[in-house]
């Protein structure tokens, strides 16, 4: 994948009208077979999308930046001392003298006024790192911004600029609304050539490219061009259902699979950004991992979804409610959890303070929690680790289970693997390259935490809690693995026990 701001433009027309008889002629059978009203014309392609552009593009703006990076210095050729060329190549190549401190380099994006008193909206990434903002507007007039706040997670920014008259501005709309198939339009300014349209349909909804904690992508076929970041994605209605951000293109040029961060995910960022600078969104204490169908069977659960729990925050909101690792949250403030990733952004949105209700699949049965909500903290805490038991000083004998070898965590193991003290469990020492395990990325230094939902603090706890799950014809037994101090749910095949 790669930036919008490295794409070429792709022209496809949106109309032949030597096939026109065959849009009537689908139309008819449309409306014979599957009863469609009037409400089909109303989404059909326009003949032309001259009188909308013509009304949104004012409102899109140009964004230059421009930003002082730092020299590098080339090397001096070794000259005789006292060369009169000896000043002159340090002069020019030495960045540290006066004058060559650094370089302005400069870039070019796009945006969009949502408010006729000068408030733009644009992506992140376009101003990151800026020392000078210009917005020019439609008309060429040129306006210093000023950045009210800028949020990475979600790759938004808000500018503000004065000027003398109030400015052409768009609304948002309804990307929840949005279907797959619909028409839309993006505006913006690829290659810095000035405005510029490309029409498209939304190709997929709800995709997830890797970009952040929040990602809920729109994809389209309309050309998503350099320059275009932080540009709007219009339906025909002249409504903002998205900010232009991303395209996958294996060669550079484009393919038609371009993103954009959809409206329902923008507005309050924009929002908080205006009202306080920052962002402010819900947090709940809980570090999540998907449900995947081993590990739905391994608990007893009948579908996968919902999202597990790995760890809670010590002193947070989920401890507070009572919330336990291995629990698997499944509603939210009265909405179905689907996928684990829904849940962070359906906390992010959710008021700070508010006390809401959740369900959670806990020993194969649903309680009722309610939890309040607070505000998201930058740095996650580590959970903390009861400590039992301290460990032995010399090393027990090696068992095996599931295609691992076991070892207790003795002083001198954790020595030898360089594990904090504060570490509790059982340590894989190999891994059989033929199992399960080894399949599912099980590797020599990981700590078994739990089997089945149950603590382990030694190799015969995990060879007894497995001879349980195996008697009881379970297919997959769920470990929780301890790496590099970070927490995972792994599911691995129970025959091989």
């Amino acid at each position: 994948m790669s930036n919008s701001d490295s794409v070429k433009q792709t022209i496809v027309p949106p109309f032949f009208p030597r096939a026109r008889w065959f849009t009537y002629a689908a139309v008819v059978v449309a409306i014979v077979s599957f009863g469609v009203t009037g409400d089909l014309a109303a989404r059909d392609a326009p003949e032309s999308f001259a009188d909308l552009t013509e009304k949104l593009s004012p409102a899109v703006v140009n964004i230059s930046t421009s930003q002082t990076v730092a020299g590098t210095s080339a090397p001096i050729p070794d000259l005789p001392p006292g060369s009169p060329f000896e000043d002159l190549f340090r002069d020019f190549m030495d960045p540290d003298k006066k004058g060559r401190r650094g370089r302005r380099v400069s870039s070019l994006g796009s945006g969009f006024v949502i408010d006729p008193s000068g408030i733009v909206v644009t992506n992140n990434h376009v101003i990151a790192e800026a020392d000078e903002i210009k917005v020019r507007l439609s008309d060429g007039t040129s306006l210093d911004a000023e950045i009210l706040g800028k949020d990475p997670k979600t790759d938004i920014a808000v500018l503000k600029v004065k000027s003398d008259k109030p400015l052409p501005f768009v609304p948002f709309g309804s990307s929840d609304k949005a279907r797959v198939g619909d028409w839309v339009l993006a505006i913006g300014n690829p290659f810095g050539l000035g405005g510029s349209v490309s029409a498209g349909i939304i190709s997929a909804r709800n995709r997830d490219i890797q970009s952040g904690p929040y990602d809920d992508f729109i994809q389209t076929d309309a050309a998503i061009n350099r320059g275009n970041s932080g540009g709007p994605l219009f339906n025909l209605q002249g409504q903002v259902i998205g900010v232009n951000t991303a395209i996958i293109s294996p060669s550079g040029g484009s393919i038609g699979i371009g993103f954009s961060i959809p409206s329902a995910l923008v507005e309050p960022v924009v929002k908080q950004l205006r009202d306080f600078g920052e962002t402010r969104r819900g947090w709940i204490g809980v570090r999540i991992q998907t449900v995947t169908e081993e590990i739905a069977e391994s608990v007893g659960l009948e579908k996968p979804s919902g999202a597990i729990v790995v760890e809670v925050t010590e002193d947070g909101p989920a401890e507070a409610a009572g919330l336990e690792q291995n629990d698997i949250i499944l509603t939210f403030d009265g909405k179905d959890v689907p996928e684990m990733r829904e849940l962070p952004r359906m906390v992010a949105a959710t008021e700070i303070g508010k006390t809401v209700r959740i369900e959670v699949f806990r020993d194969s049965k649903i309680i009722q929690k309610t939890i309040k909500v607070g505000r998201l903290e930058e740095a996650e805490k580590v959970a903390a680790v009861s400590e039992d038991d301290e460990p032995e000083d010399e090393d027990r004998d090696a068992k095996e289970s599931l295609g691992l070898t076991l070892s207790s965590l003795s002083r001198s193991v954790r020595n030898r693997y360089d594990l904090d003290d504060d570490i509790r469990g059982v340590l894989i020492t190999d891994v059989d390259p033929e199992s399960s395990a080894a399949a599912k990325g099980i590797r020599e230094g990981d700590v078994i935490v739990e089997v089945g939902q149950k603590e382990v603090k030694d190799p015969d706890d995990v060879i007894e809690r497995v001879n349980d799950i195996v008697a009881s014809k379970k297919k997959s037994v769920l470990l929780l693995l301890n790496r590099n101090g970070n927490l995972t749910f792994i599911a691995v095949k129970a025959a091989e026990s």
